[in-house]
């Protein structure tokens, strides 16, 4: 594996925004189930505390982040919308 290819799957910043709710929960196993299927090496992060929530600018729970950038909120996405995610923002 190529730096390139190492650096693209470590050290990576995954994290889901969320209270800890059944959504936020669901969130957070379909972009767990997405990193096992790209064989990406990352853990998430699941940040309940409102004011890092809202520091990120997110008003609408659950969120997803990738490498610092919000990529989702509001709604729970399904394990092949997160992998094209990951893909988008990782390519």
């Amino acid at each position: 594996m190529s730096q390139a290819e190492a650096a693209k799957t470590t050290g990576a910043s995954i994290k889901v925004l969320g209270s800890g709710c059944a959504k936020c929960n669901q969130l957070e196993a379909a972009t767990f189930q997405a990193l096992t299927e790209l064989d990406m090496d990352t853990t998430i992060d699941h940040i309940t505390d409102f004011s890092q929530i809202a520091a990120y600018g997110v008003m609408t729970t659950p969120a997803l982040i990738v490498d610092g950038k919000v990529v989702s909120y509001g709604k729970v996405l399904k394990k092949d919308e997160v992998i094209k995610i990951l893909k988008e923002n990782r390519g």
